[in-house]
């Protein structure tokens, strides 16, 4: 077969194609966005995690409109594969989640599976979970080269200030 330029164009695709096909793909990213309202942080792939965090804030956005939205528990009902969830998700996250404004989850990069096929590695999870945080912010060095240099700067600003140099 000749690969021409109408067969290289995904016309009307939307998504990666995980699986052995849409039925299984569907499934797959909802037994994936149980497990991320249920435990709050998961370890999957990188595609997969980068593709369950779109259908993730979606469901969250439409859950924001409350319990009493048909359609919001449609989408729940339908995205959530245990059905005890659909009151944590109502009840426990949205009001946890209610200041964000969007960008309820985050994905931090992991190293790579080592057995088998060396698959780029990700962890997702919600905003405001229990969980310590997997990236902490590691305050400034007073050795750093940078905080070395500004810190000269600054007391050789404040000696010809005061030797009346200004």
């Amino acid at each position: 077969m000749r690969l021409t330029l109408p067969v290289l164009i995904a016309h009307g695709r939307y998504g990666r194609r995980m699986g052995l096909g849409p039925e299984s793909r569907i499934n797959m990213l909802r037994n994936i966005l149980t497990g991320l309202v249920r435990h709050e942080r998961i370890e999957t792939t990188w595609a997969r995690a980068d593709e369950v965090q779109i259908y993730a804030e979606k469901l969250i956005d439409y859950a924001k409109k409350g319990d009493t939205d048909e359609k919001a528990m449609k989408m729940a009902s339908f995205w959530l594969t245990e059905k005890d969830l659909v009151h944590k998700l109502f009840k426990v996250l949205v009001p946890r989640l209610g200041s964000e404004q969007c960008g309820y989850t985050r994905l931090f990069q992991i190293p790579n599976r080592d057995s088998l096929d060396r698959a780029k590695m990700a962890v997702l999870e919600l905003r405001g979970n229990p969980f310590p945080p997997l990236v902490t912010r590691q305050p400034a060095s007073d050795g750093s080269l940078l905080n070395q240099l500004l810190r000269g700067y600054r007391e050789e600003a404040t000696r010809s200030r005061a030797a009346g140099g200004d």
